[in-house]
């Protein structure tokens, strides 16, 4: 850690934070560095901007590490300078999206193995505080908390006072960076383990505390994945190792509390490069699992959590384009597979006999239904299904019966929260639209009402009846109907005047779910309407959506976005003088793509963390996550994948053009999009680009692939794109 503050020291005397103005952009120098591949020549110019882990975090910094540190220095200063009349409005901004969300906040309770977790916001502060409470009374089990007051009413009313597991607030003092997990308890209610990440490199470090007198024990396990699971004799935890330069988390060891971690034991590893390994166990508690995934393929592995010595056996072993992910309660195991099935279907089988010969169905496969997930309890299965590019509830009773959740809105999402005990008859689950705020309900699967656990609440003046929401469907060019969520506040000019931000992701399957953001509320009072365009590589609209618009198909993720624009600037809801568009990370890829593609279309353009040298990652395999991703993108080193990345990456694909107005963010700390692909791409760009348009890097120097840690301090960062997006002319 003392290095890691060093090298941060250091990027504040040079000028990372913006402390130096800057009268003129900055020019990267030059020095050409040679690929070879496939009798093809790529010449990078800027290949030295990219300083590995060591010289990160070394304690005198080298030459190289010194320019590197001095460009992005450079950068920074020339975005201060450049927004430094925009810093009355970023404040604005900032405190309008900060005074929306409440000073005091707390989470619906969820019940597990015989207590109430929860977790509150303080007013003023940035992180949260989890409690727990042994379960006394029924009407425990789903209280919420609105403010202070009633809370501490409560607390007074209850026999037992609330527990204090652990303060995030106080594990960040002195911390620019504090990314925390929830806490995990051990089967007896004694232990706790937590993990943080003080770097934002997302290797955790993994604490226990022993709960019965409030006293954290003396081991730890540094450089994890972060994950935790405890078997049943509460002593033993198993966690996952991180592959050293990889930071793949393809390590699984076992812990004994007591015990040197030293001699923690290793119980599995992946060989395999293109695999990830995640821990879990069963809803049942009667097992742990690992599950090694990729793109394609996924494999589990399962110990009775009775047992932990004992080795791991295999559930179905891995094969080819098969995923399948599994659950257990009573004798049954539950499993979510693809096998001859693209859209999921759910089986069941004996936990005794776990080969696929003896699965049976629960849920066949349906042509226009994506399975997406469910929830296991002990006299129901709830799932969650998508068809038409909106998610359904459904609820099988595991002695017959069936009943649905009625939704009301035209765009909408809703998903499963905190079902922790299988011995309730209460189904938790938020709903949010991008005019309706967050909101829990619980559903009573023995009578079928529904009961409304917690709003989120929007302070101000924001009334949810002055804003619309619709769905409207685009035509791609190979005539693919593209669907788009969008929102305005009532009165929005459709004359081709009004301004409009559009977003998309549009990678691994992700879903783009149309779910409320109070900050986006400080754009649609300024006159802009937001929009969600649910392009192909996601799975709005099924696995083939997504199948459509990954590998040789990528481009169509990029074509759809263009063809959305066009369509919006059709059917006037926005020009090209009035539109904008943004992403983030695979979506910063789509940024990149897009404006190469057709710069014309947008006035102004916001790409976070973007996923820009898509080659060279992708054939650099000591980069984090590369292995893992040829099967979303393609592996280089096969000639047909390598053209066809060529053909669209970004970084490669610059060239001596006009580009709308560009704000371009990314991370010093990132494990996911390093941080030099950015800061390579806004280098060419500035290079090659023949307008004058506005083009800034911001590179936080503090923080890793999701930004700032707090809740409120991420807000400064969206205040600032905000300001761009506003004030370019």
């Amino acid at each position: 850690m003392k290095k890691c503050i060093n090298i941060i020291v250091l990027a504040l005397i040079v000028g990372i934070n913006g402390c130096r103005p800057s009268a003129e952009p900055p020019v990267a120098k030059v020095i050409p560095h040679t690929f070879n591949e496939w009798g093809n020549t790529r010449i990078d110019n800027y290949h030295w901007i990219r300083l590995s882990d060591e010289q990160k975090t070394a304690e005198t910094p080298d030459a190289q590490t010194r320019d590197v540190l001095d460009y992005i220095g450079a950068e920074n200063a020339w975005l201060d300078s450049g927004m430094v009349h925009t810093a009355a409005l970023q404040d604005e901004l900032f405190n309008e999206m900060k005074e929306r969300i409440p000073p005091y906040d707390a989470s619906v309770p969820y019940v597990s193995n015989g207590y109430l977790y929860w977790h509150e916001y303080e007013e003023g502060k940035e992180y949260p505080i989890y409690y727990r409470r042994l379960v006394t009374e029924t009407r425990q089990l789903s209280h919420f908390f609105e403010t202070e007051e009633e809370r501490d009413k409560f607390r007074l009313e209850t026999e037992r006072p609330a527990e204090l597991l652990f303060d995030v607030n106080r594990l960040a003092e002195g911390k620019s960076y504090c990314q925390a997990g929830r806490p995990v308890i051990s089967p007896d209610n004694r232990y706790m383990a937590y993990a943080v990440d003080y770097v934002g490199r997302r290797k955790y470090t993994i604490h226990f505390v022993d709960l019965s007198t409030g006293i954290q024990l003396d081991e730890h396990i540094d450089d994890t994945g972060g994950s935790v699971v405890w078997a049943n004799d509460s002593r033993t935890v198993f966690y996952l190792g991180k592959v050293p330069v990889e930071l793949r988390n393809g390590r699984v060891y076992r812990h004994v509390l007591g015990t040197a971690t030293s001699a923690d034991v290793l119980y599995y590893e992946e060989k395999d490069a293109t695999f990830n390994l995640q821990l879990g166990k069963t809803k049942s508690n009667k097992y742990i699992t690992i599950t090694a995934h990729q793109t394609l393929s996924s494999e589990t592995f399962i110990l009775n959590a009775n047992v932990p010595e004992r080795p791991f056996a295999v559930f179905v072993p891995r094969s080819r384009n098969h995923l399948y992910s599994i659950d257990h309660i009573g004798n049954t195991f539950y499993i979510r597979s693809n096998r001859d099935a693209l859209n999921f279907k759910l089986m069941k089988t004996a936990d005794h006999i776990t080969d696929e010969s003896n699965w049976t169905e629960v849920i066949p496969h349906r042509d226009d239904v994506l399975l997406n997930s469910f929830v296991l309890f002990n006299d129901w299965l709830a799932v969650s299904e998508q068809k038409n590019g909106l998610p359904h509830i459904r609820i099988i009773g595991l002695k017959g019966g069936e009943q649905s959740i009625p939704f009301s809105e035209e765009v909408y999402t809703a998903s499963f929260v905190n079902n922790e005990a299988p011995e309730l008859y209460e189904l938790h689950y938020n709903y949010s639209s991008l005019t309706t705020p967050s909101t829990v309900y619980a559903y009573n699967m023995r009578t079928g009402e529904t009961k409304l656990l917690k709003s989120t609440a929007v302070f101000g003046e924001f009334d949810r009846r002055d804003y619309e929401t619709r769905r409207l469907w685009a035509t791609a060019g190979d005539g693919a109907k593209i669907p788009i969520s969008i929102v305005y506040r009532k009165g929005f000019p459709q004359d081709g005047r009004g301004k409009l931000l559009l977003y998309a992701y549009g990678s691994y399957g992700v879903s783009s779910v149309p779910s409320f953001n109070s900050s986006v509320i400080s754009l649609l009072d300024r006159g802009f309407a937001y929009a969600i365009a649910h392009i192909r590589g996601g799975s709005e609209l099924g696995r083939q959506w997504y199948e459509n618009g990954k590998l040789l198909k990528k481009k169509n993720t990029f074509t759809d976005f263009n063809d959305c624009a066009r369509y919006l600037i059709a059917e006037k809801y926005a020009s090209p003088s009035t539109l904008y568009a943004t992403g983030r990370s695979a979506g910063g890829l789509l940024m990149g793509a897009v404006v190469n593609m057709e710069p014309e279309l947008y006035k102004a353009v916001v790409a976070g963390v973007p996923f820009v040298d898509v080659v060279s990652t992708m054939l650099d395999e000591t980069i984090p996550l590369t292995t893992f991703e040829w099967d979303e993108w393609g592996n280089p080193a096969q000639k047909e994948y390598y053209d066809y990345m060529l053909s669209y990456s970004p970084y490669d694909q610059v060239k001596a053009q006009r580009y709308p107005h560009m704000l371009v963010t990314t991370s010093f700390w990132d494990s996911q999009v390093q941080y030099w692909e950015p800061v390579k791409w806004v280098a060419k760009l500035r290079a090659l680009k023949t307008d004058n348009n506005k083009l800034y890097l911001y590179c936080n120097m503090n923080a890793g692939h999701g930004g700032a840690s707090g809740r409120f301090e991420q807000l400064k960062t969206r205040a600032m794109e905000y300001a761009f997006i506003l004030s370019v002319k």
